[in-house]
Order: C-alpha cells, then sequence, then structure tokens
C-alpha cells in the first residue's frame, strides 16, 4: 500500500501511546500497551489508510511504537515521525526498510527536521533551522539511495560523507518508501520540492493552503515531481450543527481548565512558520470558512495540529471536500478525545465523506 494511486483520498489517524490530548492531562506510565493496541486497532477497524506516531523529544521511540502497532493490527499503513539528523540516515534508511519488509510494505517515513529550539536542544540539536532543512535535505537524498541503489555508492555534503554506503534490505516497492515532509519556511519548501511525496500542512483556511499548495507544486517543479498534499484538522462531530459548537466550546473551556491545572500561563511566541500561520488564521476570527474553528490554536499558541472542523458528520465531510477540491487528497484526522473520536470518525464521517465523494463522481459521469 505504499504509494497511494495519485487521485486515492487516505485518511490517517494518530497513534500515541497513552490516553492524552489538550483536554486529558496525561497520567500514568508512558506506555500504556492496551490502550495503545486499542487505539490502533480502532483506526484499522474503522478504515483508516494509516496512522501517525509521533516524534517528541521526550516520548517513546516512534519507530518502536510503529512496530508494535504493526503486531496488534493486519493492514492499516504507518506515517512514522522521524527526526531527521539525530541517526545516521544510512542506519535510519535500514531500519525504515527492515520494518517495511517485516509489515509487508505498510511503511511511510514523516520527516521531522524541527521547529523548536528548545525542544531540539534536550536532544543536543543546536543547529540552526536554515541548517536542519539542509541536513535534512542531504539526510533525504541518503536514504533515497539506500531504498534503491543496486550497487554501493559515495555522498559527499555539509553534513554527511559516505563511502560504499548500501543496504541488502530493501523496501517492498522499488520506488523506496513514501516520503511525507512538512514545514513551511523557505528553507522547508525548498527541501518539500526536492523530495515530498506528501507534503504536510496542518488545517489552515482554504486561501491559505491554495497558497501553500502553489508553493510547494512551484518548487517541485523544477525537480519533475507532483506531490500530493495533506491537511490536519480536529473534527468536532456531533448530531446536530448547535450541539457541535457547543461541544466545541466545551472543548475550549477544557483546554484551558487542563492548562490552567498545569501552571501554564499564556502559550509563547510559535518558533516555526506552520504555527504561525494558523495563528495568522485564528487572528481573522475564532470560526473561518464553513466552519473552521481556531480558538483552540489560539488558546495553545498553535503547538501543534489545533484547528476544528465543527459540526455534523455531513456538514464536515462538506468542508473537507472544498479541500479536495483545491488539491487535497490526504487527511490526518485525530480528537482531543482520542479513542473515542477514532471509533466516531471510522463510524461516520470517513464513510459520509467517501458517499458525498462519489455522488459528485456520479454527477459529473451524468452531466
Amino acid at each position: 500500500m505504499s504509494f497511494p494511486l495519485p487521485d486515492a483520498v487516505e485518511f490517517i489517524g494518530f497513534a500515541a501511546p497513552r490516553y492524552t490530548s489538550e483536554t486529558h492531562a496525561a497520567s500514568g506510565p508512558a506506555i500504556d500497551r492496551d490502550y495503545l493496541r486499542l487505539l490502533a486497532q480502532a483506526h484499522e477497524w474503522g478504515g483508516f489508510d494509516r496512522i501517525l506516531v509521533a516524534f517528541y523529544a521526550t516520548q517513546p521511540d516512534a519507530l518502536l511504537l510503529s512496530a508494535q502497532i504493526a503486531a496488534v493490527t493486519d493492514r492499516i499503513g504507518l506515517m512514522i515521525a522521524h527526526r531527521t539528523g539525530f541517526t545516521a540516515p544510512t542506519v535510519a534508511a535500514r531500519q525504515f526498510a527492515t520494518l517495511d519488509q517485516l509489515t509487508g510494505g505498510r511503511v511511510a517515513i514523516h520527516a521531522i527536521s524541527g521547529g523548536d529550539d528548545r525542544e531540539l536542544a534536550q536532544d543536543g540539536d543546536h543547529l540552526t533551522k536554515d541548517e536542519r532543512y539542509a541536513r535534512t535535505d542531504e539526510f533525504l537524498t541518503i536514504a533515497r539511495q539506500v531504498w534503491t541503489a543496486e550497487a554501493p555508492f559515495d555522498f559527499a555534503g555539509a553534513h554527511y560523507r559516505i563511502e560504499r554506503g548500501f543496504s541488502e534490505v530493501k523496501p517492498v516497492d522499488p520506488r523506496g518508501i513514501p516520503v511525507f515532509f512538512g514545514g513551511a519556511s523557505p528553507a522547508a519548501i525548498t527541501v518539500a520540492g526536492r523530495h515530498a511525496d506528501t507534503y504536510a500542512l496542518w488545517g489552515e483556511s482554504l486561501d491559505q493552503v491554495r497558497e501553500a499548495i502553489a508553493r510547494v507544486r512551484a518548487a517541485a517543479s523544477p525537480h519533475g515531481r507532483d506531490p500530493r498534499f495533506s491537511l490536519s484538522f480536529r473534527p468536532i462531530l456531533a448530531a446536530t450543527e448547535e450541539e457541535a459548537w457547543a461541544r466545541a466550546e466545551d472543548i475550549l473551556a477544557r483546554t484551558r481548565a487542563t492548562r490552567a491545572a498545569r501552571g501554564l500561563g499564556p502559550a509563547p511566541v510559535p518558533e516555526n512558520e506552520g504555527s504561525r500561520r494558523l495563528l495568522a488564521a485564528a487572528s481573522q476570527g475564532s470560526r473561518l470558512d464553513k466552519r473552521l474553528y481556531t480558538a483552540i490554536a489560539r488558546e495553545t499558541g498553535a503547538s501543534g495540529n489545533s484547528t476544528a472542523l465543527v459540526g455534523t458528520p455531513e456538514q464536515v465531510a462538506d468542508a473537507l471536500l472544498d479541500y479536495h477540491d483545491i488539491g487535497v487528497r490526504t487527511f490526518l484526522i485525530r480528537g482531543f478525545d482520542p479513542l473515542e473520536d477514532a471509533i466516531a470518525y471510522g463510524r461516520d464521517l470517513i464513510p459520509t465523506f467517501k458517499r458525498l465523494l462519489a455522488r459528485r463522481g456520479t454527477r459529473a459521469e451524468a452531466a
């Protein structure tokens, strides 16, 4: 399942090793194996195509968590966040290829260069942002050669020097392993143009997404590449629109309470461009386009995927179709109540979206 067809729609969920979110303070051990199994299986049963395993400087290792998820599921793909530069690219490429073989081709890498200097310092990384993206460029160049080279190769760059690099283990797909890539700074867009099979954005407004897609396509065109685009949202669903907005306001209140209980004051100004773009959207209002809700992003400093689409399953599916119309083919959706929302998305949102999309296709054929 490694590389989807160009126009195929993918839904990606989110795996965490314990129950936590903006509205639920983390408690208990860092890894709750039963919860991780239930969450992974809920996504698989719900028809998700992949599940994101995130990277945080102080959290359990994403690659090893992914191996556990693969062991308790049969089909679902793995989108594994990897902080480029902390493991030698030849070693990391072999690790990903090994897991890809063991899982029958279920692996994708989400290449993360890092957007917060304070978090990077926790792992001893003190490069500047532009230096990190330059390192990522070299990392991915080497990794692709490891995955595809039929003979040993050499590489000489500013960050890596490889002599006779080679791997006996290759990914299942001879093209290699799909590369998801995020980052909105000029340096990030340049690297995305060279390497991203799927360029990942957080949940921005329609106008912002149009602009980002145009920038990435312009950067990719000289390399003969045509990436897919992914968008991340936190859908807030209910039986009626009124109930959905009431739930959104309750989630905002619980987010504030959870932050207050942890002694967190106003969110600091973010360092990464993706968060700044979310805050720029939030500055235009808490409700944008049809049903984009930005208040939680503003409350948390947009430190991650934190904007929501609010409404009934049909209304949220219709809003997702607006993004589909401008070129988005992958939707990463996760909830503020992670397990419960994953079940609801699989039961209500994903089937509704697919039904509405198919109805559009039928109408187009009839016309």
